[in-house]
């Protein structure tokens, strides 16, 4: 990695390895590849320590870096294309007659004086702006800023499996070491060098520039999987220049000795690095594709939507029907609410036939190994009833667990559900959720995990008890064992923060933090906004994100809601409710009424039941009580 030091003077280059190795590294997981000092980087600093000019190519740098004894040449292949130029132009001379002169006259990409004159107008700029920038103060959302100045972590990627990288992320760490631009530098071209990563938040980085050992002066936030920011040894793979930066460049008389002695042992990230992170931003799902998604005003049915557009695995649907292409719906391409068409007739579901009589030009059906695979399960054995009961998570308001009962068992493993006590009498606000779902839970789990249980509108016995509640409705319970009992290590720590959709608005994504874990369940705050409007939401939701997803893909990031905005909201709960209500469209529940009147607006057809014969997916231990 340090071969372009190999020509320093004797006096650069006389670091002992003893000495070298005073300093270990510290140590980290060994998936990583290892730095050793044995490969090529180039620096030219701006120092005051001797500059030279390539009489090849044309470079200007620091005189020790450069090639051969005499220190002509920035490189081996500028020192032999020079010689064999050199020759050619002997040879010329020769047969025209003329005497060989001691010089051959080599192409150089830029005069020196011109250099020099351009180096020192672009350097006086830059300090012309460093005086001005600090005034400038920077509008909108910084994770940085909010996780530095609130001490705040933020939940690795490894926790998203469905988001870029979230299988392939490996070790990295802190102290892994990386070649980013420098940024403090007064260099005409852009320059790089290497960086130690301080701390993680997601996708994002908190960098220290090598040499600045325990100041934090300048550190800086950088993306991970930003193009800029690179492996150990790819500046000098691509023949870019190292230049240490311009407050610490008198520091060390000898750069070369400082790198070896820092970054031999060291981590840097995977050669493919880059690679795998484009890889993994691609996507399946394509513009112009049919699906079947869940009508947004009637939950108990779906429709015919067309993929608009697709952002980080996230789609745009629109509704066949939308003449204007404004009536739309957002999820991610894995959420359970989309299916291949013909999905809705083959396990008995509502449907809402669209007034489309053929496929537009350029629309085609999704494939049906592109959505999201169930979970198999046997339903010819003992399974879910329609009447028994269960609790399950309300999809009209996430930040509650209320009492529900099995309207109707669909094929598959897919069920209709309705939450007592607001239900429509033609079962207009039915929803539907597969038996392997996150969102259901067996009776008794609220009690034994410390969760408010809503129960139905109405009811009258408080506190409310089961026990009571299934004598009185002539009911029985779920069994707990058709419940699924999967608990993922999944990595969520309360406190940490990250980027969540707001479900009740699904086309924001907001600023979060996780408040409470119960197994696979996390219970979501958006940052800002009363508990009210806290979500419950399940560990692998595709609706979950790394800090850092909306500014790696381009979606736009709701930031905290501001102090000076909660306050402009009237003092009493009502209004708090209407405002926000106004901004996340859907988060009350229509009423009866007005679900009984629009779903007369369009057709509904339910669809006979298939059949399904499938085997099951084993047992284990249910929840433990936890405390909260």
């Amino acid at each position: 990695m340090f071969d372009g030091y190999d020509s320093c003077s004797e006096d650069t280059s006389s670091s002992s390895s003893s000495e070298e190795s005073e300093e270990e590294a510290a140590p980290l997981p060994s998936s990583l590849p290892i730095i050793k000092n044995n490969g090529q980087v180039y620096t030219y600093p701006d120092g005051k320590s001797g500059m030279a000019t390539c009489e090849m190519c044309g470079m200007v740098g620091v005189r020790d870096a450069f090639y051969s004894k005499t220190k002509r040449f920035c490189s081996v292949s500028c020192s032999r294309s020079y010689s064999s130029n050199s020759k050619k132009a002997s040879i010329l001379a020769r047969l025209q007659g003329k005497p060989p002169t001691k010089k051959a006259k080599v192409l150089q990409k830029q005069p020196l004086v011109a250099k020099l004159a351009a180096y020192a107008q672009y350097q006086a700029t830059l300090q012309n702006q460093a005086k001005t920038k600090s005034a400038v103060s920077t509008e909108g959302f910084n994770w940085g800023n909010y996780i530095n100045s609130n001490s705040f972590i933020a939940a690795p990627v490894t926790c998203f499996k469905h988001a870029p990288m979230g299988t392939c992320w490996g070790d990295i760490s802190e102290n892994v070491r990386v070649e980013v631009p420098n940024t403090d530098c007064s260099l005409p071209t852009k320059v790089f060098w290497i960086a130690g990563i301080v701390k993680l938040a997601g996708y994002n980085a908190l960098l220290r520039y090598e040499g600045f050992e325990n100041d934090s002066g300048l550190d800086f936030w950088y993306s991970i999987c930003g193009s800029d920011i690179h492996p150990v040894g790819w500046c000098a793979a691509s023949g870019k220049p190292l230049v240490p930066p311009r407050t610490i460049q008198h520091k060390y008389t000898n750069w070369k000795a400082f790198l070896v002695k820092r970054l031999t042992g060291a981590k840097t990230l995977p050669p493919d690095f880059s690679q795998k992170v484009s890889e993994s931003m691609q996507y399946p799902f394509k513009p112009c594709m049919r699906v079947e998604v869940v009508d947004k005003r009637h939950l108990c049915r779906t429709r015919v939507a067309v993929v608009e557009s697709v952002i980080g695995g996230r789609l745009r649907l629109v509704y066949e029907e939308s003449e204007d292409r404004t009536d739309d719906f957002w999820c991610h391409m894995h959420s359970p609410l989309i299916h291949h068409i013909g999905w809705s007739r083959s396990i008995g579901h509502r449907f809402k036939r669209s007034d489309i009589t053929k496929k537009q030009d350029g629309h085609f059906d999704t494939p049906p190994h592109l959505f999201a695979k169930v979970k198999e399960v046997d339903q010819s054995g003992e399974w879910f009833k329609e009447g028994m009961k269960l609790e399950a998570i309300d999809p009209l308001n996430l930040s509650t667990i209320c009492v529900a009962t099995i309207r109707k068992v669909l094929a598959d493993g897919f069920l209709m559900i309705g939450i007592d006590g607001s239900e429509a009498a033609d079962g207009s606000d039915w929803f539907c959720y597969h038996a392997t779902s996150p969102s259901i839970f067996p009776v008794g789990f609220c009690e034994i995990n410390m969760i408010e249980l809503t129960p139905p509108r109405g009811y009258t016995k408080l506190p409310f008890k089961w026990f009571d509640y299934l004598r009185e409705t002539g009911s029985i319970a779920a069994p707990v064992k058709l419940f699924n009992k999967d608990v993922p290590n999944h990595g969520f720590r309360v406190g940490m923060k990250l980027e969540a959709v707001d479900l009740m608005e699904p086309r924001l994504i907001c600023v979060a933090t996780v408040t409470r874990i119960i197994h696979r369940l996390l219970r979501i705050h958006f940052d800002g906004w009363e508990e009210e409007y806290d979500q419950w939401v399940d560990c692998e939701s595709p609706d979950l994100y790394p800090v850092g997803w909306c500014q790696l893909t381009g979606y736009q990031l709701q930031p905290p809601a501001s102090q000076s905005s909660r306050e402009s909201q009237s003092g009493s709960s009502k209004q708090k409710k209407k405002t926000k209500s106004q901004q996340y469209k859907g988060h009350k529940k229509m009423t009866t009424l007005q679900l009984k009147e629009e779903l007369i607006d369009g057709e509904d057809y339910s669809f006979l039941q298939g059949a399904s014969d499938q085997e099951s997916n084993g047992s284990a231990n249910f929840y433990i009580k936890q405390e909260p």
